[in-house]
């Protein structure tokens, strides 16, 4: 079976790029555009990993992470930030919020797939 990853991404585009990019590496994608959607799909469909921006409408990335995180039922899930924030106390936040990988936008999809085979293996 798949390995499952939710995109919670406010961004239109990106969060399209990054699904049809994941999708023919052979995992099984969703989108959620808002951190309350992210977290009400994270909770249903329990993904392998969520790919996070930080500025979020709703509620914001690293409140959704600490969120995941925190929750026995999903605090498995692994998790990438991938966000425009470049500030080292949004590192630090995002870090102490629980992410597993802190990536700066733009990112570099092969980097960003090494992570991805790092947390969760190949689909």
């Amino acid at each position: 079976m798949a390995k499952k990853v939710l995109i919670v991404e406010d961004e239109d585009l990106i969060a399209k790029v990054l699904s049809i990019r994941l999708e023919n590496s052979g995992y099984q994608v969703s989108i959620a555009y808002d951190g309350e959607e992210g977290l009400e799909q994270a909770k249903k469909e329990k993904p392998d990993l969520m790919l996070l921006d930080i500025g979020l409408p709703r509620i914001d990335g690293n409140t959704l992470c600490e969120l995941i995180k925190t929750d026995p039922a999903t605090k498995g899930i692994k998790i990438i930030m991938l966000t425009g924030k470049r500030l080292v106390g949004d590192m630090e936040n995002a870090f102490s919020a629980g992410a597993d990988i802190y990536v700066n936008k733009p990112y570099d999809w092969t980097r960003l797939q090494v992570h991805i085979q790092a947390l969760i293996g190949n689909p």
